[in-house]
Formats: structure tokens, C-alpha cells, sequence
């Protein structure tokens, strides 16, 4: 049994100021049980038996001398002791590393040190100020928890997203046999692709018909692994369809990296004559 798990129903920071380490860490125990009770104060109760964060000198608090920090230098804040031990309940535990390093790093270094951060002035900007009504300081809270628990919740639905196209194009991508990918629908594919046999990924497009994409070469990813031939780029569609006698081929891209056709047999059909130019 988590030794954790029975100490999520209530949770106590400190009061006053608020600042993004307490909010999001706040928002992150309101996502991991909704019905959390969170009570802020200046001195933690001696019977308290919820999880203290941000303040009494805890595992969840980063005020001591001995405070912890990540093997690259950035010290833990109370939000990043918190995802250390909760984050792999929401997110696999390489998206949870990586979670880590790309948002919950910014945040922990900015409390720790100063440095500026647009998302932790953000939240120092719901406090109130000193013209507004002070019994208003726990609706300021609640609410900049809130809009930090949005965030969380939009960002963690991304990150999975991400990872089941992953592993749906890898899987695909495994049993691609001539180098030409079709999707059924758009989604991510660049990361899974890296280091693949596949040259070009043709999925619809949302005005209609089908974009035909190339690769990223693995070593210069500014650069595609087999760009559609220089006599397509920027042609016209009149141009395109002389050139390549491909009906429905409409665009290409003045960089040769994307194109479009109306039909998936006109898209197959492009994919496939550049590669052959490109052998020639």
C-alpha cells in the first residue's frame, strides 16, 4: 500500500503571499484526489495529519539548509518535491521526467533564485493588491489554484496525446513496407519516426485532401531526409500537373518539404515519383 495514499485527503501550506511553487503544487494534489481539503496558516498544527508542503521543515519543503537539489543544478522548489513523488500517477515515468524538465523546473528555479518566469508572474499577478479587500486572500487563492489546475489538466492531456501517437506510428511505421506512411488523421509523428526507414508521411488535411510530408533527415532535422524535386517547388498547380502529370498534386512547398494532393491515390503517387527522383 502507498504509505502516501491516506495522507491526500487534506493538505496545509503556508498563507499569505501566494506564489506559483504553493499554487501549482496545490493544484497538482487537487488533481490527484478533487476532493482534497487545503488549509492554508502560518504554523502547522502539531496533530496535523495531512500532507504539509511549502512549509514545516518536511519532505515537501525546500527552506532548510539542506535543501535538495536535481543532479543538473536547479534546486527543488515544494511543486517539484511533489511531482517527484506523485508525477508518475499522471504521466508514464519518461513523460514525467521530461514533464519535469520542461515546466516544473522553470517553476522551481524561479522560486528558489528570482530568475524571471512569464507563467510564475502570471500567478504572483492574482494576488491581491494592496487597495483590494484583505478577506478576499483565500478567493485569490482558490482561484489562481484553479487556473493553474487548467493548465496541468491541458498540459497533461497534450502529453498523453503525444505518447499514444507515439507508439500508434511507431506501430505503424514497423509495418510500413515501402517507405511511404499514411495516418488516417493527422497527429504527431516527427519523434517516432526518427531513425525509420520512412521517407514520406501522407495523412488528410483540414482543407481537404491530403498533405504529403518528408522526414526529417535524423542528423539535420532543417533538412528532409528525400525533398520533393526542385522543379516542383513553388510551382503553381497548372505547373505541378505539367510537370508531374499528378491531376489532383495542387501545392509544394518552396523549401520541397510538403505538398498536397486532392486524392490519396494522387498522394501515393507523389511520394512515390520523388523518391524515384531522387534515385535517379
Amino acid at each position: 500500500m502507498d504509505i502516501l495514499s491516506d495522507r491526500l485527503e487534506e493538505g496545509f501550506t503556508h498563507g499569505g503571499l501566494f506564489h506559483a511553487d504553493d499554487v501549482f503544487a496545490t493544484a497538482l494534489l487537487q488533481i490527484l484526489n478533487p476532493k482534497i481539503k487545503i488549509t492554508r496558516g502560518f504554523s502547522v498544527p502539531a496533530d496535523y495529519k495531512g500532507i504539509v508542503y511549502d512549509i514545516g521543515g518536511g519532505c515537501f519543503d525546500h527552506h532548510q539548509k539542506d535543501r535538495r537539489i536535481r543532479e543538473n543544478g536547479v534546486p527543488y522548489a515544494a511543486f517539484g518535491l511533489l511531482w517527484e513523488r506523485f508525477g508518475s500517477r499522471l504521466l508514464c515515468e519518461e513523460d514525467a521526467a521530461r514533464f519535469d524538465e520542461d515546466f516544473v523546473q522553470q517553476i522551481d528555479k524561479t522560486d528558489n533564485t528570482g530568475e524571471p518566469n512569464l507563467l510564475s508572474q502570471t500567478i504572483a499577478d492574482r494576488n491581491l493588491t494592496w487597495q483590494e479587500e484583505p478577506s478576499l486572500a483565500e478567493d485569490a487563492f482558490e482561484k489562481a489554484a484553479e487556473y493553474a489546475k487548467e493548465i496541468l489538466k491541458r498540459r497533461f492531456c497534450q502529453i498523453r496525446a503525444d505518447r499514444n501517437a507515439y507508439e500508434t506510428v511507431c506501430e505503424k511505421a514497423n509495418e510500413c513496407e515501402d517507405g511511404i506512411l499514411y495516418l488516417e488523421q493527422a497527429m504527431p509523428w516527427k519523434d517516432a519516426l526518427k531513425g525509420k526507414d520512412i521517407a514520406y508521411v501522407i495523412y488528410p488535411s483540414l482543407r481537404g485532401g491530403y498533405n504529403i510530408q518528408a522526414v526529417p533527415a535524423d542528423e539535420e532535422p532543417m533538412k528532409s531526409k528525400v525533398p520533393f524535386p526542385e522543379s516542383w517547388r513553388g510551382a503553381s498547380h497548372e505547373e505541378l500537373r505539367r510537370i508531374t502529370e499528378i491531376e489532383s498534386l495542387t501545392f509544394c512547398h518552396m523549401a520541397g518539404f510538403l505538398s498536397a494532393a486532392g486524392t490519396l491515390e494522387d498522394a501515393y503517387r507523389a511520394a512515390r515519383m520523388s523518391v524515384e527522383n531522387s534515385m535517379a
